[in-house]
């Protein structure tokens, strides 16, 4: 059984995200997703609608999702240690590269691939924070 993980915020569900899911689902037998913390998402700066509690639940009733969870408030690679997966797969916006997360796993012990995601073509619904300024114009 080939493991694939996920990550993101996932804090305005929308149909980019949906788009990442199906792809990374597609590399493999079993799709973990870890939602990132509410501390972790603002740390990095955003500013979040709905809680990680909540954000949480939402992905996970996903049916393409066979297991959600949160990740570590410490250390992202402890979450990944902890789901064991073939293959982690990175959104296109996201900031880490593949040979820094592939390094960092080797040097934990764990031969892991990592795949980028390629952008939903719909430029709209690529982002939450492109959905969020929209909304906020429109209200």
């Amino acid at each position: 059984m080939i493991k694939v993980m996920a990550t993101g915020v996932f804090d305005i569900l929308h149909p980019g995200h949906i788009h990442y899911l199906n792809e990374s689902r597609k590399l493999g037998d079993y799709l973990s997703v870890v939602v990132a913390r509410d501390v972790t998402a603002e740390k990095n700066g955003k500013k979040l609608f709905f809680d990680e509690n909540s954000r949480l639940k939402m992905v996970s009733y996903l049916r393409i999702v066979d297991d959600a969870i949160l990740g570590s408030k410490v250390d992202m690679f402890d979450t990944v240690l902890a789901v064991e997966p073939d293959i982690i797969t990175l959104g296109y916006d996201q900031k880490f590269t593949q040979s820094f997360i592939e390094e960092e796993m080797e040097r934990r012990g764990m031969n892991v691939k990592v795949v980028r995601i390629s952008p939903y073509l719909e430029e709209k619904y690529q982002n939450s924070s492109a959905i969020r300024a929209r909304l906020m114009k429109e209200i």
